[in-house]
């Protein structure tokens, strides 16, 4: 049973038409909860990936370095 307030009105929902909207809260959160599932993993795979290109790009640059400041 679901019970709806809205401008003073009260609104009992129950039977079926309370078992779908329940559903359709339920499947609509989990829809959310798999949207933020993918945006948390493109997340992790686009950091990933620059740390994989930054890093040893900085560890070049820092032997190069080295190897400048050696020469006279």
């Amino acid at each position: 049973m679901l019970v709806v307030q809205r401008n003073g009105q009260t609104t009992v929902i129950s039977g079926w038409k309370a078992w779908l909207m329940g559903l359709g809260l339920v499947l609509s959160a989990i829809a959310g909860f798999i949207l933020l599932a993918f945006l948390f993993i493109g997340i992790a795979i686009t950091i990933g990936a620059l740390l994989l290109v930054i890093v040893p790009a900085a560890i070049a640059l820092m032997l190069l370095g080295t190897i400048r400041r050696r020469q006279p």
